[in-house]
């Protein structure tokens, strides 16, 4: 178990401490869940009234929030409570599963295949030809990473994951449990005879920049002629699907459920709400948001916020529900 103090956590999240508590701290909890000896955190004023029930040692507070901490406990104030527990967190983490020996003696690894310094491949992976593995890369149980994929420095993938052959890989990445990388692009056309489909084959490939994170269950198909890239720092959550040829700029973001079509192309700093759905072909310009939920049919102006199906500016389509709503009572 780990242990810090309050001026330990001070110093760590570089906050002001305001009470008294002499508690050692062992644990970040809910502020409703929470027990002596844990720290907790109020974002914002509407937590303030569960304050007074919660049994946390210390609480982690915005400070421009007006609130006394009490007899026998303390608050630490900073600028920005998120990125502050998202600092604790980081050093509350628990080991990851460790390895007995660097490299499995069940894993299946070619001959051809590189292996950086510090690589680490669990049980009854499968490595193939030409694949390249940078330093300090974590390859956990029955992954399957195929011929002349590349993989960069401390690149983390999880159980499960499969890595089709020619994906580029970068730095820092992590895959959560059963990743697809790579598998075939969605792509048929009715034979000339009309009493059948012709698979269209996909001969592109994957790739993905440093410091790119996706969620478990979450698939990204290769390209049908090129590739389908996602930019550096792109957060992808669990159970999306990105399509053949797709293009995110940098540190795009992919709530859960979420889906992009064929070619569909993100810049940089776009969010895509959970559940909502990009049309074949459309592009959403840098730092544009698509509401949880909603259809995007066409090209989405850099900035801008939609929502609805079909999606449209949020101010907009606010205005739509309201008269809606009017012509409903009346």
């Amino acid at each position: 178990m780990k242990l810090f103090t309050a001026q330990e956590i001070v110093k760590l999240i570089n906050g002001k401490l305001i009470g008294n508590c002499n508690d050692q701290i062992n644990a970040p909890e809910q502020i409703e869940k929470a027990v002596k000896g844990n720290i907790t955190f109020i974002g914002s004023s509407k937590y303030v009234k569960l304050w007074k029930d919660s049994n946390a040692s210390i609480a982690v507070v915005y400070e421009n929030i007006k609130i006394e901490p009490g007899e026998g406990k303390a608050f630490i104030k900073v600028k920005n409570a998120d990125l502050a527990m998202a600092v604790l967190l980081e050093a509350f983490e628990p080991k990851s599963p460790s390895f007995e020996k660097e490299i499995h003696p069940t894993a299946v690894i070619d001959k051809t295949a590189i292996l950086g310094v510090g690589c680490k491949i669990g049980a009854n992976t499968y490595i193939g030809k030409n694949v390249v593995l940078g330093d300090g890369v974590t390859i956990y149980p029955n992954v399957s990473i195929f011929d002349d994929t590349t993989i960069g420095n401390e690149t983390i993938v999880w159980s499960g994951t499969v890595i089709r052959e020619r994906s580029k890989i970068g730095s820092h990445c992590i895959f959560h449990l059963n990743v697809s990388i790579g598998a075939d692009g969605f792509g048929y056309r009715p034979s000339n005879d009309g009493r059948g489909l012709v698979k269209i084959i996909h001969i592109g490939n994957v790739v993905i920049g440093n410091g790119v994170e996706i969620g478990a269950n979450s698939c990204v198909d290769r390209g049908k002629f090129s590739s389908t890239i996602l930019g550096d720092g792109c957060k992808i959550d669990n159970l999306v699907q990105i399509g053949h040829n797709s293009v995110l700029g940098r540190c795009c973001i992919m709530a859960g459920s979420s889906g992009l079509a064929g070619s569909v192309t993100l810049g940089d700093g776009v969010i895509i709400g959970g559940s909502a759905s990009i049309k074949d072909h459309v592009t959403i310009h840098s730092g544009a948001k698509v509401g949880a939920g909603s259809g995007v049919i066409a090209d989405v102006a850099a900035g801008k916020t939609v929502v609805g199906y079909p999606a449209c500016d949020s101010r907009e389509k606010m205005k739509q529900w309201v008269a809606l709503r009017k012509l409903g009572r009346n």
